[in-house]
């Protein structure tokens, strides 16, 4: 819900608030993707490129068994950080009562506002480290690997809309990342 209020003098001011309630998917896909804009995902990807190549180059003129390790660790390079996420993610939903409960957010002109029952964190502007949007979530980061995670499909359009204006008021350029 985007609320708009006239005050003399003072000019238009801008709120939105809305709940979210994250899904396992939510935090898996938040972990992929910060994952493997790092380091660890980029050399793991690394790796199993490498011992795939070497399992191929070394068919038919290694041992099988050679070939078949070397194929091995190329998969298990490829797929074991997926999987250790998907888990990690599905152990933190099951753990964490706050992830599992609806959160309520106020995003105003001071900054970002979260709560949920009797517990309130608030996010001043000038402490957000960047907002950055894609077709399924948007994310606030608080730090560099710390975010508020808001799943695009929980949000309305005139939200996102009024998101990405008081986000494009309050923050520099660079720190925006916002469709």
């Amino acid at each position: 819900m985007v609320y708009f209020s006239n005050q003399t003098g003072w000019g238009t001011i801008m709120k939105t608030e809305f709940d979210i309630t994250l899904q396992q998917k939510d935090l898996y896909r938040f972990s992929m993707q910060h994952a493997y804009r790092g380091s660890q995902g980029i050399i793991s990807l690394m790796l199993a490129a490498v011992c795939l190549f070497v399992a191929v180059k070394t068919s038919g003129s290694a041992e099988i068994t050679d070939t078949l390790l070397y194929a091995a660790f190329g998969i298990l390079f490829l797929f074991y950080l997926p999987v250790h996420l998907y888990l990690r993610a599905k152990k933190q939903m099951l753990s964490s009562e706050a992830l599992r409960n609806t959160l309520h957010y106020v995003i105003d002109a001071e900054g970002i506002h979260a709560s949920q029952k009797e517990e309130t964190a608030d996010l001043p502007w000038e402490m957000v480290y960047k907002i950055r949007s894609a077709s399924k979530h948007v994310l606030i980061y608080s730090s560099r690997v710390n975010a508020y995670i808001i799943p695009r499909r929980q949000l309305t359009g005139e939200d996102y809309d009024c998101m990405r204006q008081l986000a494009s008021d309050h923050l520099p350029k660079y720190r925006v990342s916002m469709k």
